[in-house]
């Protein structure tokens, strides 16, 4: 009993995703809505939320690093989607020199923020506060209050098109691709035990260990074969798995990683055995400013237009996810998996209500809900763990 209790307890987060989504599921089909499971609304969720990861696994280095956010992303957003139209839409540069562009000024704009908060110890809810209505202005001069479209099919086909590129082909292609991803999956969270074990680490339970494959490996079939009926693989879930399997393996497996959960944990300690917490700090706002670039690039393709309302309240999703996926308001705690679960959970939530037509303002007043209830449960444990 204590290990089924143990099992289910380090896998509530994903067991709660499940719940939500067979909730929403009986709930949609009973009222006559349709399916959440439909294949074409199964494509329209990652395409919607693709942003909310991308800024997700930025915005939880920042937190893992004693506790820091992040409130200017959707301006930068905004900002860089702004960048992007000018250039490509209104200048007809070339497409790759634009998104280098693009993506060099989210450094930058990173780099800033960097500078004030690790450097001149400037809190970093001032700072990113001032770069929100900063590049928020920014952005309207570069747009001059207009809207920018359409955007040329060559870049959206970057962020928009589907492998293979015909779609008789969609359901062997896809599920090929998919079962490669489930038996990479579990080969490498095998050998990451393995690997822990050796090293004499504590590693979880091999019975909770095979329940989270086995549970993320039908995850992936079922959604391999929702995309198969539908149009194949989305480019931007290639993008976003490159993406989060590079910065889970920093985070578990690189020392830059070890560095960053040390620091969030005792900031003190961590300068004290040597590590250059202010470098480290910088360039978590450095990686959110490159990886907002991102988030911008694929939102223009998504929307095929560049508008002064872009990026409106995407750092409240970022920072929800981060939280509702088990990140520690304190810093120092979180993964890049809770992260994705956590932005997934929020997608499922927005497109759950959506479909059954619950007003935009109960949206939001759920979601904060939910948001305020996986802080409290964190501060809750915080204190009796002491």
């Amino acid at each position: 009993m204590n290990q089924i209790a143990d099992m289910l307890k380090r896998n509530s987060l994903l067991l709660a995703l499940v719940f939500v989504m067979i909730l929403f599921e009986v709930t949609i089909r009973m009222t006559g809505h349709g399916s959440m499971f439909s294949p074409s609304n199964f494509t329209n969720i990652i395409s919607q939320n693709s942003y909310v990861i991308v800024l997700a696994v930025g915005m939880l280095f920042c937190i893992i690093a004693c506790g820091n956010i992040d409130l200017s992303v959707g301006s930068i957003v905004c900002l860089i989607g702004a960048i992007a139209g000018t250039l490509i839409v209104n200048m007809e540069c070339d497409i790759y020199l634009s998104i280098l562009i693009c993506l060099v000024v989210g450094i930058l704009i990173g780099a800033w923020h960097g500078f004030w908060i690790a450097y001149v110890r400037i809190p970093s809810f001032i700072v990113t506060l001032a770069g929100m209505l900063l590049f928020r202005g920014a952005a309207l001069l570069v747009l001059n209050g207009l809207t920018i479209s359409p955007f040329p099919s060559e870049y959206l086909r970057y962020f928009t098109s589907f492998i293979p590129a015909h779609r008789a082909d969609a359901v062997s292609v896809t599920m090929i691709i998919t079962v490669g991803l489930c038996l990479l999956y579990s080969a490498g969270v095998m050998l990451s035990r393995i690997k822990k074990q050796r090293k004499g680490y504590e590693v979880e339970p091999f019975s909770s260990l095979i329940f989270k494959i086995v549970i993320v490996v039908f995850a992936l079939v079922g959604s391999g074969w929702l995309l198969g009926h539908n149009k194949g693989v989305p480019v931007i879930l290639i993008l976003l798995v490159v993406i989060v399997s590079v910065y889970a393996f920093i985070a578990n497996e690189t020392t830059t990683g070890r560095r960053l959960y040390a620091l969030g944990g005792n900031e003190k300690a961590a300068k004290l055995s040597g590590v250059n917490t202010n470098r480290l700090v910088f360039l978590t706002y450095v990686n959110m400013g490159f990886l907002s670039a991102i988030a911008a690039l694929v939102c223009v393709a998504r929307f095929n237009s560049a508008a002064p309302t872009a990026g409106t309240g995407y750092e409240l999703d970022a920072i929800g996810a981060c939280f509702i996926g088990g990140a520690s308001a304190y810093g120092g705690v979180g993964t890049i998996g809770g992260a994705v679960i956590g932005a997934v959970f929020m997608g499922v939530l927005n497109n759950g209500m959506s479909i059954l037509g619950i007003d935009a303002n109960w949206q939001r007043t759920v979601k904060g809900g939910v948001l305020l209830l996986a802080v409290v449960i964190d501060v809750l444990s915080k204190k009796r763990a002491r």
